[in-house]
């Protein structure tokens, strides 16, 4: 009961009520996922039967990503043409922003280095030389020197760091989001657009609610450090 409020209104279905009663994936795949479109991706992560608990449960959910991700990519290779040319770029840099953060938060876990290579997508540029170098890092200084190897991401890190002016590394992810976004609509005829305008929407709530949280904390000073669109 305390779970189905929290659960996005554009993902409900008749069998989600019964998601309270699941104390393994397995269980959860069966009572609730077996008839749903999400059956082919969770059907690849049921094989384990720990509990669900907080690790099992974040781990549960970048493996369903990592599959959706990868369906996702291949799916649009094979439309190809301009969908392709504009949703690929989009969908690579996706998985490696992913892969990325899952090694930054990886330091603080007891994760092997074999298993955080599993939750990693295998659709980006930094496959498959860069998430080798990835998984095996030790800090977020090494994961900075393995992404300045790629020429697409040498210039991530600049800017990054703690002081007043300083960027997160989270707000340079969505920047070059946005600018691969954006490029869709320079193109015509081709389905990349719908994807881009809805994670566009996407951004634009998370910058008025950064707006709100500066006027209600009176931080006036970074109200202008939202991620701008256009």
């Amino acid at each position: 009961a305390e779970l189905l409020p929290r659960c996005h209104p554009l993902g409900q279905f008749e069998e989600l009520a019964t998601i309270s009663i699941a104390q393994s994936p397995s269980e959860l795949f069966h009572a609730v996922m077996v008839d749903t479109p999400l059956a082919p991706f969770f059907s690849e992560c049921v094989q384990d039967e720990n509990d669900l608990d907080e690790m099992n449960i974040e781990i549960l959910r970048n493996k369903l990503y990592k599959s959706y991700l990868e369906d996702f990519y291949y799916f649009c290779l094979k439309l190809g043409g301009t969908t392709a040319d504009v949703m690929c770029p989009i969908l690579a840099f996706e998985a490696d922003r992913r892969a990325i953060t899952i090694t930054i938060n990886s330091f603080r876990t007891d994760l092997l280095k074999d298993d955080i290579e599993n939750l990693y997508p295998t659709c980006g540029k930094l496959f498959p030389e860069g998430l080798k170098f990835l998984k095996n890092a030790e800090d977020r200084d090494e994961v900075r020197r393995i992404c300045e190897r790629f020429g697409e991401y040498k210039d991530l890190y600049s800017g990054v760091g703690d002081g007043p002016n300083d960027k997160t590394l989270e707000d340079k992810f969505f920047e070059e989001e946005v600018k691969l976004l954006t490029l869709a609509f320079e193109q015509q005829f081709h389905f990349g657009v719908f994807y881009a305008f809805v994670k566009l929407k996407e951004q634009e709530n998370r910058n008025i609610v950064w707006i709100a949280e500066c006027i209600a904390q009176k931080n006036k000073n970074k109200v202008e450090n939202y991620i701008p669109i256009f």
